[in-house]
């Protein structure tokens, strides 16, 4: 097939949607950001994408609520969705899928034989691992030996939400079917684990279009988890940050400081230990659209160790406490700044200008090679 062919008709289609090709670019480039990566990263997978290179995307559907997939589907902007679903080859998913019975299941061994070592395993929901998985059960196989058979032949395997990341709601005490997360059952394998309730599309595009383009996957933690997405905390760039600097905070829904927009930690905000981009990367493109966006605490739903096991306005500790001096007291001393003061800002102004000169130089430099490249 002709790849510019190809392409045309792919930005034809989207078009045709009411989805422009700024639209369109605009889609790559924030998944490229999503997962780290510099806006030329994301036009190289917007014309690998466009050039037809699609990849096989084999979606599994386990013990779980379905949320990742319609967070996926229920964007703000018609297109988006459609723009996801378009720049890869969805070749098995239960939800989306028109077909049942042996037809869709003979779609996805085709799949599987087609792409063998190429295609990509998005694994969503928990998989039941007491008396042999009888908990869960697809065409005839429970989901351990299903999960298994498609994992041993993937080019890359991704864990979307929380419950495929380590159980989620489904694992929650006491855990009656002994459900745990697509890592647990295939140790030994690099799986990537995307956890969220739901998780945010955008970290999933970014990933499979990374494979894609680059035959890579983003650097990941001790977890699995991508770091750009998962390595800073809610708390650390949260917009309700200020107040908690200075010490305001809502002290029951509904109060002064609640209507005010103060800092929600007073009420459970489990945002202090949760690893997660919700604050940069709002759902649905709609800026706000996550729990402390919207008023309510962030409930830790990435946290193995927080979700469905603490309740939800129960305080947590700070993972990450305020160094003293760095920020303001809740009742700042207002008294006359001395030298030594004035000196150590100095020094402070002088290391960050020094950071931006080095960081300039460093961006000009990636970009001089990327434009030799082309």
């Amino acid at each position: 097939m002709d790849n510019s062919s190809s392409g045309d008709n792919l930005l034809a289609r989207l078009e045709a949607k009411g989805v422009s090709r700024r639209d369109f670019l605009k889609v790559c480039t924030i998944a490229a950001g999503a997962v780290g990566l510099p806006a030329w990263a994301g036009e190289q997978m917007a014309e690998k994408a466009a050039g037809g290179a699609k990849p096989s995307v084999i979606w599994l559907h386990f013990q779980e609520c379905t949320g990742c997939t319609e967070s996926l589907l229920r964007t703000s902007h018609p297109g988006v969705a459609e723009v996801i679903l378009d720049l890869i080859s969805l070749d098995y998913h239960e939800t989306l899928f028109a077909a049942a019975g042996h037809q869709i299941e003979e779609a996805m061994e085709q799949a599987i034989a087609a792409n063998k070592g190429k295609y990509v395993l998005v694994v969503e929901g928990a998989i039941p691992r007491k008396d042999g998985g009888i908990y869960c059960q697809v065409g005839g196989k429970n989901a351990i030996d299903t999960l298994n058979r498609v994992a041993a032949d993937a080019g890359a395997i991704i864990a979307l939400g929380s419950c495929a990341s380590f159980g989620g709601v489904a694992a929650a005490e006491p855990n009656p079917t002994d459900a745990t997360g697509a890592p647990m059952i295939l140790k030994g394998k690099t799986v990537v684990t995307l956890p969220g309730c739901p998780a945010n599309p955008y970290n999933l595009l970014g990933v499979v279009l990374q494979y894609a383009t680059f035959k890579t996957l983003p650097k990941l933690d001790k977890l699995g988890r991508p770091e750009f997405a998962y390595a800073r905390t809610i708390h650390e760039d949260c917009p309700r940050r200020p107040h908690f600097d200075a010490g305001r905070f809502a002290q029951k829904f509904g109060d002064d400081g609640h209507r005010a927009g103060y800092c929600l930690y007073k009420l459970g905000c489990k945002g202090p230990a949760t690893h997660a981009n919700c604050s940069l990367l709002p759902f649905c493109e709609v800026p706000g659209a996550w729990p402390v966006g919207i008023g309510h605490p962030c409930v830790g739903c990435t946290e193995q160790q927080v979700a469905f096991r603490v309740p939800i306005h129960t305080t947590i500790d700070v993972e990450r406490p305020t160094a003293p001096g760095t920020y303001p007291a809740i009742h700042p001393d207002h008294s006359v700044v001395g030298p030594a003061a004035v000196g150590l800002g100095g020094l402070a102004v002088g290391a960050i200008v020094g950071a931006g000169v080095v960081a300039s130089k460093k961006l000009t430099a990636e970009s001089e090679k990327h434009e030799e490249r082309e």
